[in-house]
């Protein structure tokens, strides 16, 4: 993605130490009777699938699309086609944004140029929905931090996992004290040789653009334990390794539709099968050369696919994480460890073994029972989380009892978590979440309000 703005430009506003403002990123998103004016910037299969034709179809009465930018000119253009927006188009950022004048900028780039549309948004009087991560690394994650503060601009990180009932009845449980004091956590997460093998296939497989798995994908697993523990992480230990992707494979090719191992290759893909994909991506490839179907064990592969952490918290709670990009099924463990029991979840997301409309829950007290918990599934994407996140942050619903809506604090502490990981797994030392950025760790997270 382009615009007409340096690096050095923005770097040169950081350096001072921030307390962020908590009101809320919501307040300024969904509270007032005009329209929001929304600009979009990055025009690829997120915000198609998920800020697109749904938000203006649900909420007709709330917002309008009013420019769509993307550096691929093909891709927006079929990405205005799809949706049937008929607002402009840009290839260079900085013009749309000073043409339109949105009120409010979605931010659906690569990973690593995240920080560029946030700040500049935020300059041009905008305020900023982003998907996770906030960001790839430090510096950018502390030049958000002070743009947000100089700017008086919201940022608010669409972390819908939050909003699902599941998760959200975990937060309900811990704060109930149905385990006593929690102390620590055992969270393992496990990406099956279909959605896992997909992050090695797209631009994720580059450190440099999606600051690995431990920022990409870790950050809403990190994001769930900040707000399950109620505390910021203080440390982290880690360790990660390439074991399967990457160089690990005896053959390889540029990208699935011209190999020559079609036959012989248990992760062949063929993209063409996919019309929306087709267009979005493989029909645009010749304005930027992105292969969408790239080979999972191209030699350039340089994120991890195996990872474990151990994270300590402010208020004494420890976790241990995992998480492993090429199982046979995808889903998830974790159990909390309370004074008086535990707590344990195990969900099966692909191919589960018994078809079924809930979730479970189990609880075991110390000295006493053992009870199961059914959560019925959400009506939406991503365990019933996104009808939810987008009701709160179009304004439908205002109350946020379990504290979901999610500030540029709480955005930046999850990434920290994965950078502070990648970090240590180069340094073979724990790195300490204070000394990343101007925030410091709290033994109580700050929550949102206003």
């Amino acid at each position: 993605m382009s615009s007409s703005f340096t690096r050095r430009k923005f770097i040169s506003t950081a350096g001072f130490a921030t307390t962020t403002a908590l009101l809320s990123p919501l307040a300024s998103l969904g509270t007032h009777q005009k329209k929001k004016r929304i600009a979009i910037v990055g025009t690829g299969i997120r915000a198609l699938d998920m800020w697109s034709t749904d938000v203006l179809k649900t909420y007709p009465d709330l917002v309008e699309f009013v420019g769509l930018c993307d550096i691929n000119p093909g891709r927006v253009a079929y990405f205005k086609r799809a949706t049937g927006f008929t607002c402009p188009t840009f290839t260079d950022f900085g013009k749309m944004m000073q043409e339109i004048k949105p009120d409010t900028l979605i931010v659906t780039t690569v990973d690593s140029t995240h920080h560029e549309f946030i700040i500049r948004g935020m300059e041009l009087g905008a305020d900023i929905i982003t998907e996770k991560p906030l960001t790839t690394d430090e510096q950018k994650c502390e030049d958000i931090l002070q743009a947000e503060k100089r700017t008086g601009k919201k940022v608010l990180v669409t972390f819908n996992y939050r909003y699902s009932p599941h998760r959200a009845k975990i937060y309900e449980l811990l704060r109930d004290d149905t385990i006593g004091e929690l102390t620590s956590v055992d969270f393992h997460w496990y990406l099956d040789i279909r959605h896992g093998a997909d992050y090695f296939r797209r631009w994720h497989r580059l450190k440099e653009k999606s600051g690995s798995l431990w920022v990409h994908k870790a950050t809403h697993h990190f994001d769930l334990l900040n707000w399950w523990i109620e505390s910021d992480p203080a440390e982290v230990y880690a360790t990660g390794s390439l074991d399967f992707y990457g160089k690990n494979g005896t053959i390889r090719h540029t990208n699935c539709r011209p190999c020559p191992h079609k036959s012989n290759c248990s992760f062949y893909w063929d993209i063409t099968k996919n019309r929306l994909l087709t267009e979005l991506y493989t029909s645009q490839e010749s304005y930027d050369g992105y292969l969408r179907d790239g080979c999972v064990f191209k030699e350039d592969i340089n994120i991890y696919d195996k990872m474990a952490a151990t994270l300590k918290y402010e208020n004494g709670v420890h976790v241990s994480y995992s998480l492993t990009a090429y199982s046979p099924y995808e889903g998830y463990r974790i159990a909390f460890n309370g004074t008086k029991g535990r707590m344990d979840v195990w969900i099966e997301e692909s191919n589960p073994i018994e078809e079924k409309n809930y979730d479970e829950i189990m609880v075991t007290h110390n000295f006493g029972t053992r009870e199961f918990i059914r959560v019925p599934h959400g009506q939406s994407g991503h365990g019933g989380g996104d009808r939810l996140l987008k009701d709160s942050v179009f304004g439908v619903t205002s109350s946020d009892p379990l504290h979901q809506a999610a500030s540029v604090r709480d955005g930046a502490l999850s990434i920290l978590v994965g950078i502070a990981a990648r970090k240590s797994c180069e340094t073979g030392q724990p790195i300490k979440i204070a000394d990343l950025t101007s925030i410091k760790p709290g033994k109580k997270r700050q929550f949102v309000s206003g």
